[in-house]
């Protein structure tokens, strides 16, 4: 990044100090009691307000809980710790931010004990838009990470812009990994996990190139050069682990829309002779499509459904058929 960039970036007339900004992220520094009371007394009433607006599905609850949680704040410490090469501020803030998330998975895993066991964790908007992450998770957390780190070394963005823009990748993710753990779920629990662990990730990967880019680099920078990249190495290497399951699950994604229409076209065409009738939905649970039909009366041959798909979807997925009249219908395996 040239000078000019860096100056459009942060003018030096905004520019925070090093000791600022090292006051601000490193709990271990300056008034610590202070400090770490307010990040456990945030983070406790954070974690409860997560973990009760993901399971009353309400958007605007969980948001309250973004704009208070300070887990921000040892994640960038430790993109500052990289930065700087600071290996005390690194582990320290790593320490925080693992017993931070340690915290709020447990207050989830207690919410959780109120869920009956029928529950649909699934049909829940808060806690499935948060297991199944995607590659666009990840881009959003990186540009995240840049924000953050911008606004943290400006002294003309309120303080508070970064916490509220990373929390939002943060808190409630955990809150589900601990709401899905006690309710016995733990697949849907580990795609939570890595919706936050690769949040986590990019975070601090942006979070320290812009900081080194702004020149927060302590002392002996040319000599630890060497440390740096080793720290970037190991991050790069964690996020490519991390990348696989997101890769999956946007490729998952990708496809499950695809022959959702395919089905859908297909399931227009076989009502279409039965005066009254039209598909509502097609939806995919676990390992089968649900076709939704309203209908007055009777509906066709559902082989003839199962036939106009083979070609058209893989082999072997599951179609099952639901009518208004409070049928259920297997329709069977397409191409089986």
């Amino acid at each position: 990044m040239n000078g000019t960039l860096t100056k459009a970036l942060l003018p030096t007339q905004q520019r925070r100090t090093l000791s600022e900004l090292s006051d601000d992220l490193d709990l271990t520094v300056g008034d610590t009691g202070s400090k770490r009371s307010a990040f456990w007394t945030m983070l406790s009433l954070s974690a409860v307000i997560a973990a009760a607006g993901v399971m009353s599905d309400s958007t605007a609850t969980v948001i309250g809980a973004m704009i208070i949680a300070p887990l921000a704040t040892p994640i960038m410490g430790i993109a500052l710790g990289i930065a700087k090469l600071d290996g005390h501020t690194s582990r320290h803030a790593l320490k925080f931010a693992s017993l931070g998330g340690i915290v709020v998975i447990a207050v989830g895993v207690m919410f959780s004990l109120a869920l009956p066991e029928s529950y649909d964790l699934l049909g829940n908007s808060q806690i499935s838009g948060r297991t199944s992450p995607g590659l666009v998770d990840l881009v959003a957390a990186v540009a995240t990470g840049f924000a953050g780190a911008v606004a943290l070394a400006r002294r003309d963005v309120a303080a508070v812009l970064p916490g509220v823009a990373i929390a939002i990748s943060l808190v409630p993710p955990l809150a589900v990994v601990g709401i899905c753990l006690g309710h016995g779920a733990i697949g849907l629990s580990m795609g939570a996990f890595t919706l936050f662990l690769s949040n986590l990730l990019a975070l601090v990967l942006a979070g320290s190139l812009i900081f080194t880019t702004l020149g927060y680099t302590g002392r002996n920078e040319t000599l630890k050069e060497g440390s740096r990249r080793r720290a970037y190495l190991t991050i790069s290497v964690l996020m490519l682990v991390v990348i696989v399951p997101l890769l999956s699950n946007t490729a998952l994604t990708y496809f499950v829309n695809v022959w959702t229409n395919r089905i859908h076209t297909a399931a227009d065409a076989w009502v279409s002779d039965v005066p009254g009738a039209s598909v509502q939905d097609v939806t995919f649970t676990s390992n089968a499509f649900y076709v939704d039909i309203q209908t007055p009366g009777t509906v066709p041959p559902v082989s003839g459904l199962i036939d106009d798909l083979d070609g058209k979807v893989p082999n072997g997925l599951e179609v099952v058929v639901t009518t208004s009249l409070g049928e259920e219908i297997q329709a069977g395996p397409v191409g089986g």
